[in-house]
């Protein structure tokens, strides 16, 4: 009988075939499919349900002690070139493969609660099974260039999943934004990878890295350009997972339903950056300053994300913000030369940002019987208030959420995100300042999220304050366009409430996997750095550092209570209006958007409209004048054919007397 695995090619087969059969029959027989809404769901749900317990066998075998298994075959052969394919399982992979099963199959779940009543309901399932497709196929994907085409496919699908709600113009163009800016980091990716093979002859990952070092000792490849390359293959991840400057396509994403965001910000496209940077590892670590570069994007992400965050009222856009910070503290962690520690928060970030995000979805699901399906109403935390009391189950699932997000032990987040700060003190002393901070701005403005959207009094209702905030947005919708809704608050059904219930319980015990006296996560992965890392263990270090970080993570929270639960501070008085510029700066994201919009968009734009002028004017004018010329010759011409041999040689004698004229004023003899 073969090893689990043995069958993980069928892990991300599994979804793709139910995906395929589901949109053929779309295209084929498009209002029967739409009416067959549960059998699609439950077919689908079945697919990923036998890939998530296949990934669940993988993941035993690995920790039972496993060998990896690869298995390839030959895709494309030419002379003495042959291009391998076929799928790798490990212990990163197994449990990348796990995590993403997971996820996607809660997700799924819950989306049969919260798009119930969509139209789009049995294509958005066929969109989000493809999706989970795309990234188990990355994930056991043996070599650069097969990433790369599930790379793509990643892309594609959020594309189509962040612009599903395609008839809006907010998703329509957040899909082309996401979709563009990550074209910028697939190009240098792109560049990359085929620079690696020139130099190394091999799409492998330990093939490139030891074929790397070996050019480079060798003087065949320089240094500078090894650089390079390296450099131009994290801008790949760069964008995926949103660092700065390319983290711009991210919080517009939360366009699309917010099951994707869960999808998208917990275990799928931004997760892929991080993971490919851990499977570049080996590449990396031969190179010192690639490390400081990926560590110092990674903390200004880290930073520049938790900064906007402070200042957001759209829900999803607070939570938006919060994944960029959170994914500055993984790149953070690859920049230290300590993958185990970014993989692990990548691990206890999914299962809490997931609950987060879920339970976002089943804030707004009550907020539109309220206030409508208006986005800029129904996710306002401006209008939002004491929903704790009439959403029980999603105000403790959120609560968990943000214990664990400010690292609050023992809460999952607690251990991850400390063992990245301990890493960067070791590493980088400048840089854990930085990341120090943000974990006291993280649990502000994590708990200022919670406290405006589940304590207080409920401010929904309020008819000015709803045209108010449309009228900032810069609409003006009619009363009974936006104001007719008569619902009340209720919980979401148990479809949507049952996936929060079920990641609560990783948010809370997770971490304990990772105590740093005896990480049985880096035992897993990497046993050589946990054997290291138990014999290097003090309490006289760890306890300063976590005694440090749970100090600010205090901090903020105690702040968050005075300001927006006991009211005892006016921060928009006594902080916003002391400080309007840097307010403003901070409302105004950084004016990243303002700066990409007038620099990339328009000027690309003013590009455009240039050629189009000079096609318009110069190449048509060139085509047309000698069009024109032709004509107009062929028209003067035609009288010199009469068809008398008399007027022929009348011309013949007419041109040699001026020739014999021109040739006499220049001075030279006429032709023999």
């Amino acid at each position: 009988m073969p090893s689990a695995a043995e069958l993980a090619w069928l892990i991300p087969l599994l979804p793709l075939v139910g995906a395929v059969v589901t949109g053929l029959g779309l295209i084929s027989f498009n209002g029967a499919i739409n009416r067959l809404r549960k059998p699609v769901a439950i077919s689908l749900l079945t697919c990923l349900g036998a890939s998530a317990v296949l990934s669940y066998a993988v993941l035993a075998e690995q920790l039972s002690g496993s060998p990896p298994v690869e298995h390839l075959f030959v895709w494309a052969s030419a002379g003495n070139f042959t291009l391998p394919m076929g799928y790798l399982v490990d212990p990163l992979g197994a449990v990348m493969l796990s995590l993403v099963t997971t996820i996607a199959l809660l997700v799924m779940i819950y989306s049969h609660g919260y798009m119930a009543h969509d139209k789009g309901y049995v294509r958005f399932f066929t969109y989000l099974a493809l999706f989970s497709s795309s990234m188990l196929g990355l994930i056991v994907s043996p070599n650069l260039l097969e990433i790369y085409v599930f790379w793509e496919l990643v892309g594609m699908c959020s594309y189509l999943l962040v612009g599903f709600w395609y008839d809006r113009d907010g998703a329509a163009h957040a899909a082309q934004k996401a979709f563009v800016v990550n074209r910028v980091g697939d190009f240098g990716l792109l560049l990359g990878i085929l620079g690696l093979f020139w130099a190394t002859q091999s799409f492998d990952f330990q093939g490139i890295s030891d074929g790397l070092s070996l050019a480079i000792s060798s003087g065949e490849v320089p240094t500078w350009a090894a650089l390079t390359l390296c450099l131009l293959v994290f801008m790949g991840p760069m964008a995926k997972s949103a660092q700065f400057p390319l983290h711009v396509w991210l919080p517009d994403a939360m366009e699309g339903p917010t099951p994707i965001s869960a999808l998208i910000h917990a275990a799928t496209m931004v997760a892929a950056g991080v993971f490919l940077v851990a499977r570049l590892d080996p590449l990396y670590s031969q190179f010192p300053i690639v490390g400081l570069v990926i560590a110092l994007v990674g903390t200004i992400t880290c930073f520049l994300g938790a900064s906007i965050a402070l200042t957001q009222m759209d829900l999803k856009k607070g939570l938006a913000y919060s994944t960029v910070s959170q994914l500055g503290y993984m790149m953070l962690a690859m920049g230290c030369g300590a993958p185990v520690a970014g993989m692990f928060h990548l691990v206890t970030h999914a299962f809490f940002k997931a609950m987060l995000f879920l339970g976002s979805g089943s804030v707004i699901h009550a907020m539109e019987d309220v206030v409508g399906h208006e986005p800029i109403l129904a996710q306002d935390m401006r209008l939002m208030g004491g929903l704790r009391k009439k959403m029980p189950i999603t105000s403790i699932t959120f609560f968990i959420g943000c214990v664990a997000i400010s690292g609050i032990p023992p809460l999952a987040g607690f251990w991850s995100k400390d063992e990245i700060l301990g890493q960067a003190f070791n590493t980088f002393p400048l840089l854990w300042a930085v990341g120090f901070l943000t974990a006291g701005m993280t649990a502000f403005y994590m708990f200022r999220l919670y406290f405006l959207t589940f304590e207080g009094t409920f401010r929904g209702e309020n008819k000015e304050l709803q045209n108010q905030l449309l009228l900032l947005a810069g609409r003006n919708l009619e009363e009974e366009e936006h104001n007719s809704h008569s619902g009340s608050l209720h919980e979401s059904p148990s479809s949507m409430t049952t996936p929060l219930l079920v990641l609560a319980i990783p948010s809370v015990l997770i971490g304990l996997l990772g105590t740093p006296w005896n990480s049985r996560f880096a035992n897993l992965l990497n046993p050589e750095e946990a054997l290291v890392m138990m014999k290097n263990f003090s309490w006289t270090e760890f306890l300063p550092l976590a005694g440090a970080s749970v100090a600010i993570s205090s901090a903020g929270i105690t702040l968050a209570v005075f300001a927006y639960y006991l009211n005892r501070i006016d921060l928009g008085k006594n902080v916003a209006a002391r400080f309007s510029s840097i307010n403003s700066f901070l409302v105004n994201k950084w004016y990243l958007d303002v700066i990409n919009e007038k620099i990339f968009v328009q000027g690309s734009r003013k590009l455009a409209r240039e050629v189009l002028e000079v096609d318009a004017k110069v190449v048509d004018g060139v085509v047309n004048l000698t069009g024109l010329l032709t004509l107009g010759s062929g028209e003067g011409l035609k009288y010199f054919e009469t068809g008398r041999a008399q007027f022929y040689a009348l011309i013949v004698f007419g041109g040699v007397v001026a020739l014999v004229a021109l040739f006499g004023v220049l001075g030279a003899p006429p032709p023999a």
